[in-house]
């Protein structure tokens, strides 16, 4: 009955046919914005019943959905760099970089610029077109001088022609828009889990605390780059949950990462089995559905699901990968190996600002270039008003 059900519209109607990919809006002479597409509006119980049916229609229907917005041979290769370690306030259960806990991570200072500029021009060197770095805070705060060191990694990487991206905990309406002002393209903030197990997993901050911050991102005008981890001891709702609660923000996030939990000895979930890889298969899927336009991200985790489970993937939906020396804790598979898997599998990997939304931000960000520079030039007192007679 189920099948029935969904097998004639779960497809056709994710996403309304007339715009799959949003459009560029010109607000000013030159400047481009982001226009969401017409999206279908979910119940939750209708995210539950697509993501229970049969498994193998699940997947057939994630990847027509995902052929009709997407290129299905292109893949997104990332890297993430661990910009400062450790010594984080927060009591995440699963994070190895929680003050609270015993693990083998330890605090550390802010990197220096040169150091984080050297590692995105290897990234770059090595096909990743996205370059993502993430700092162990709670929020930014009061951190002044490391935050505007941070705006200078952000302003060079950018302007190596490489789409840039944070984590750094909570953000300010300001700090979110100073981060865009020195063309971050987008801000990683994931919800983790459904708002009924969040509580089980963190309580050293609210589940609307991450919403606020979503929400600060967004209205800056930079992307949200927002998803969760599977194996934090959810039920199979919470994972719906997850998907449900990124279908109702005002715009879908850029992009989902999907993480499996990397159990670390020391953390509170350090005894956690580690979730099947049909599991893995079943979130992708429908959250490919439910999120047509968003780049599905494989992030932590990837590294124990075997080659053709991760094509698998691919073929559901994921559309995106980490790759390098590691995530912030944990292993993630080399730029040699990753290159060489997708080759197998006649996969290539994206170019930077290739989707519609970084496309449009790229064009919005060389606008306002533009216009500053134009202001300059205005600003500027000629050679003739500057001249002195003597």
């Amino acid at each position: 009955m189920v099948l029935r059900r969904w097998k004639g519209t779960a497809v056709v109607s994710a996403v309304p046919s007339t715009d799959y990919h949003g459009t560029r809006s010109s607000n000013a002479p030159g400047a481009s914005t982001w226009t969401p597409p017409p999206r279908r509006s979910w119940e939750r119980r209708d995210v539950q019943a697509l993501f229970d049916q049969p498994l193998l229609e699940l997947v057939f229907q994630a990847a027509s959905v995902h052929r009709a917005h997407h290129d299905p041979s292109r893949i997104q290769l990332c890297t993430l760099m661990n910009i400062k370690e450790g010594g984080c306030s927060e009591d995440c259960a699963y994070c190895s970089q929680s003050s609270r806990y015993d693990t083998h991570s330890k605090a550390s200072k802010l990197e220096e610029l040169d150091t984080v500029l050297e590692e995105a021009r290897r990234a770059k060197a090595n096909g990743s077109t996205r370059f993502c770095m993430g700092a162990a805070w709670r929020e930014i705060g009061g951190r002044k001088r490391g935050f505007k060191r941070i705006l200078d990694m952000v302003r060079e990487i950018r302007g190596m022609g490489m789409e840039v991206c944070t984590t750094l905990g909570m953000l300010t309406p300001e700090q979110a828009q100073q981060l865009k002002e020195a063309g971050l393209s987008a801000y990683n903030h994931n919800l983790d889990t459904s708002r009924e197990h969040y509580g089980k997993v963190i309580t050293s901050r609210t589940y609307d605390d991450r919403l606020q911050t979503i929400e600060n991102v967004r209205n800056a005008g930079i992307a949200v780059c927002s998803g969760g981890i599977l194996g934090l001891g959810e039920k199979e709702e919470d994972r719906v949950g997850l998907i449900w609660e990124m279908s109702q923000l005002p715009e879908p996030p850029e992009s989902f990462p999907v993480n499996a939990l990397v159990a670390i000895e020391g953390t509170p979930m350090a005894d956690q089995e580690p979730i099947k890889f049909q599991e893995m298969l079943r979130t992708v899927a429908t959250a490919r559905i439910v999120l047509p336009t968003s780049i599905v991200r494989l992030a932590a985790g990837r590294h124990m699901f075997s080659e053709s489970e991760q094509a698998m993937l691919f073929l559901a939906g994921a559309n995106a990968i980490f790759t390098g020396h590691r995530m912030l804790t944990t292993p993630t598979s080399s730029w040699d190996q990753d290159k060489a898997m997708l080759d197998r599998w006649g996969l290539s990997g994206m170019k930077s600002f290739e989707t519609p939304r970084m496309a449009a931000d790229q064009a919005s960000c060389s606008a306002s270039d533009a216009v500053r520079a134009t202001s300059s030039e205005a600003s500027a007192p000629s050679a003739a008003s500057t001249t002195t007679t003597p």
